[in-house]
């Protein structure tokens, strides 16, 4: 088909046209070309909305996954040193008898104490701290000195370990983590704590701190003696 040189308008609003077969081959040609020259137009314009609603998700996903992180997040604090006053507690311990044993540091002023933080009961380093506490307690610690050792684990699961262990003190159980994140020996996004003692002198105030207790060198548990008698005035 082809259209009339002046383009006029039928009766119908049509187009009047000649036919004329070579001319009718360009102009299904001409249209197939209009038509396709239209596509890429849309495609693009598609294109560019998906990815625009894609970017909005995206963002949105971003922002909430970090408001979800810092809620979710505990703010590190950070170690007492020595001379610092030692921040006070208030938290429940057991022994190998299981009952609940309420101790507050405020309790014990005027006796030297020493705070082990530990990552989990019964795990081979905590096992060989521990027993080290107990079979050199007269040397490492003697008469007068408060040993707490706290862990996230429950008073049941210290309880049957300071029964099968025979350990000689009690064993706090800092479920929340309210006590270590005092300390600075929280760990982080991990559930369990860093290894760490302090010794707390009779004022109240931290006199020593290891804030990366190797519970396999004996070097740690000669200093953590030295720092004990030291603090007793012996």
């Amino acid at each position: 088909m082809a259209y009339l040189p002046d383009g006029g308008q039928g009766c119908n609003g049509c187009r009047d046209f000649v036919r004329s077969p070579g001319i009718d081959i360009i102009t299904s040609r001409a249209r197939r070309e209009r038509s396709t020259t239209k596509r890429p137009i849309e495609v693009v314009t598609m294109h560019s909305a998906f990815r625009a609603a894609l970017v909005v998700t995206f963002a949105a996903s971003a922002v909430g996954a970090q408001a979800s992180s810092a809620a979710g997040s505990v703010v590190p604090t950070a170690f007492p040193t020595p001379g610092d006053a030692a921040p006070d507690f208030s938290a429940t311990a057991t022994d190998s008898t299981g009952k609940a044993i309420p101790v507050s540091l405020s309790s014990v002023r005027g006796k030297v104490v020493v705070l082990a933080f530990y990552p989990l009961d019964r795990s081979s380093g905590c096992t060989a701290e521990l027993d080290k506490f107990r079979d050199d307690y007269a040397t490492l610690f003697g008469d007068g000195v408060v040993v707490l050792p706290a862990s996230v684990d429950s008073l049941g699961s210290h309880a049957s370990w300071a029964k099968e262990a025979h350990f000689p003190f009690a064993m706090i159980a800092d479920t929340k983590s309210e006590l270590a994140t005092k300390y600075g020996s929280q760990g982080g996004a991990r559930p369990y704590f860093k290894r760490t003692v302090f010794v707390i002198g009779k004022d109240g105030k931290v006199v020593y701190a290891d804030t990366r207790f190797n519970p396999l060198a004996q070097d740690g548990y000669d200093k953590l003696a030295a720092e004990v008698k030291k603090a007793k005035g012996v």
